[in-house]
Order: structure tokens, then sequence, then C-alpha cells
């Protein structure tokens, strides 16, 4: 940008005028359409003042110093947009009004940069703050972020003042078409992707947020969970081998109780308390959002805690999450259950199996599920509710068929 393409007027406001009749000189700057003004300190009598030559006329006792001050002003400000033109500084209109002003500019911020420089942050936040695997997965999101980068724009970073909605339609592409990553995780990436533009944000390295009009795109993910049938097959199966047996008790025990993976494997016995109508709950923390989570121990969950109770700290042995879901695929097989059954299935199976088609209300539901607000679980069972209403209408409907024959 040359200096010359800036218009540097100097106006005034005549009808703005102090106790001896006096109004300010202003300073408008504009460039690329933009603009600022800003006073300069300098008064002048209105009718002393050409707007054409952009003086005071020699009527105003010190118009010498006056019109000599109005041009260091213009020098200086034509000075600070060649000195920008030529160290390659964005020649901006805020970058030359804040460097007239003696506001230290800021140095430019590159997305890439700045993700990892957050991520840098929150890895020393792991075990105080934050989880080891909630750390993992802002890595998986900046290695994602920086192949988009080369891969669109052939280069190793991409300013951040230049973020845009087109930047995060077209990583949502890239991760779609490229990555094959499903849209449920994609969602994901880019929300994870928003915390540190957030920061950025406050920090004043973004004037506007790219997120405001960014819609992620909705999934309308399938409920798999057990029906009473197939909860009730997988309940009386007798499995010879020892290591399927014991999952089906941890599988069963989580049906029953709706813990997830995290929960179950990290069981104590100090979470087993005795609570009201002199039952057994399970009182511990969520993992995931590490809220407080209240569970009675149902008769079937009871009867397995009776069964693993031993001596030591955890309820039950100890088995990996990939282990656990392999071993379910075995017994699937055998049940000849044609799901595919992993150990969030259990979950989804009290969810819906044992609370909703037992009439236990949605608020209920979420509570024990250990939502953080009730907008997910009606996100996630609301058509699970609809069936349930469907096939009560059914049988209704036989009902009055009857009634009418």
């Amino acid at each position: 940008m040359n200096p010359e393409k800036i218009t540097i007027l100097f106006v005034i406001n005549a009808t703005k005028t102090n106790q001896k009749g006096f109004c300010p000189i202003s300073c408008r700057i504009t460039l690329n359409k933009e603009r600022k003004q800003f006073v300069t300190g300098l008064f002048v009598n209105p009718p002393h003042w050409e707007n054409k030559l952009q003086k005071v006329t020699s009527q105003e006792a010190n118009h010498k110093y006056i019109n000599a001050q109005l041009e260091r002003i213009q020098v200086k400000i034509y000075n600070i947009a060649l000195v920008f033109q030529l160290q390659g500084i964005a020649c901006k209109l805020d970058n030359i009004f804040n460097e007239y002003k003696g506001i230290p500019l800021k140095k430019e911020e590159y997305i890439l940069s700045f993700y990892r420089k957050y991520v840098s942050r929150i890895q020393k936040l792991v075990g105080i703050e934050i989880k080891e695997n909630t750390y993992e997965k802002f890595v998986y999101v900046g290695n994602h972020l920086e192949a988009f980068i080369k891969w669109n724009f052939k280069k190793s970073d991409f300013p951040l003042k230049e973020l845009s909605l087109r930047f995060l339609d077209d990583f949502d592409y890239y991760l779609k078409t490229e990555k094959s990553i499903k849209q449920i995780t994609i969602n994901k990436i880019i929300q994870r992707l928003r915390t540190p533009i957030k920061q950025a944000i406050s920090e004043g390295y973004l004037d506007r947020d790219p997120f405001i009009l960014y819609k992620s795109k909705k999934v309308h993910k399938e409920i798999i969970f057990l029906t009473t049938e197939e909860l009730k097959i997988f309940e009386e199966s007798t499995l010879q081998l020892k290591r399927l047996s014991i999952i089906q008790d941890l599988f069963i025990f989580c049906c029953y109780t709706g813990l997830a993976y995290n929960e179950m494997a990290h069981l104590k016995i100090k979470n087993i308390q005795l609570g009201f109508e002199n039952m057994n709950w399970i009182q511990m923390k969520r993992e995931k959002i590490q809220r407080q989570i209240s569970i009675p121990l149902l008769p079937k969950a009871q009867e397995i805690i009776d069964k693993y109770l031993i001596e030591g700290n955890f309820v039950f042995p100890a088995l990996s999450n990939q282990k656990f879901n392999a071993y379910l695929k075995e017994i699937a097989i055998i049940t000849e259950i044609d799901k595919r059954i992993t150990h969030h299935t259990a979950r989804k199976t009290f969810a819906s199996t044992v609370l909703l088609y037992n009439d236990v209300p949605m608020e209920i539901v979420s509570e024990l599920l250990g939502h953080s607000n009730m907008i997910i679980t009606q996100e996630s069972y609301g058509k699970v509710v609809q069936k349930k209403v469907s096939e009560e209408m059914q049988k209704l409907k036989l009902r009055m068929d009857k009634i009418q024959i």
C-alpha cells in the first residue's frame, strides 16, 4: 500500500465550541474505505479555518504554529505508512493509528503457531485440571490442522487474522473427503479448535469470532441397545469360557447401572455406599465431565457386585476396553444377537430398555446417566421415547379392535 493512497483531512465542527468560541481541529485518516478520526489537541476560531487549503488563515493570532503542527501530523502519518511498507508490516488503518498514538503493535500471529502454544500450555495442566486423554485429543486436532494448512494453502502456517468462515468450511470438507472422518468426529475437532480461538479473540489477535456463523452439521446417530428379549438372552446364556463369562457379568452390571467403561473399570469398594431405602448406591465422579453421580444398585447389579466383591480397592478385575469389546463380539456371535455390541451398548441399554421402557421420566434418566443437561438426554433418547409411545399405541389399538369385535 503506497502512502499516497492514504487520505488525511483536517476537519472542524463549528457547532462544538468552547467558552472562548473556539472549536477543536480533528484529523480524519481514510484508507481502503475505512476511516479513523481523532482530535489533534489544536483549536481554531471557526471563521478563521480555510477548509479547501486545510489551513488556518492569517487572521488567527497563532496561525503559523497551528499550521506547522497540522503539517507535522500529516508528515508523521505518511512516514509511518512508508516505514510499514518498507518493513513489510501490514499497512492497515489500525496499525497506522496505533503507531501514531504510540500504542505498541501486536506481533502478527499464525493459527497453527498459536494453537501449538495453547496445547503446550494445557500440557502442564495434565493431572492438575485436565486428563491425559483430553490433552491427546487437542494434539490430534493440531495434527489435522497442520496437515490441512499444507494441503489447502501449500504453506506451513496461516495468518490468524485471516481466519474466516470459509477456512472452517474448507477444514470440514478436508476432514470429510481427504481423511474420511465421520461428521460426529469432525464436529468435535472444530469444537476443540474453537477453544484457543476464543483466547486469541480475548487477547486482541482477532476482532471478530469466525465461529459465529459456523454451524456444525447435525448427526442423527442411531442408538444401539439391547431389547428386553435380547437382554434376557444375554443374561441367561451359559458361557463355558471364563473370560467370556466375566465380560458377560460386567456387561450386564453396566446394563443395570449405566456406568461407562472408565467408571466401571475404576469402581472401588468405597464407592458402594448405603443410601435411601436401605439400598446400596454407587457414589462417584463421572470421568468424562467430573460430575458427581449417584446410582441405586438394582437387584441384578447388586447380585453381580456380591459375586465379585473381594479384598482390595477395585470391585472388578482389570481389563482393557479393547479386549472387553473384542470379547463382547464373541458373545454376540454365540448368543446370535445380530448387533454390533460394545461396552457403550450397556449404557444405552440401561437408558432405553431398563429405564425409559419402564416409564422412568426423562429427567431421572438424565440424572442417572450423569448428563450435564437434559437436552443431551433428549437429543440422544428422544426417538426411543417415540418408539415406546408407538408400541403402546399399537397395544391400545389391538385392545380397541378386540372391544369392537
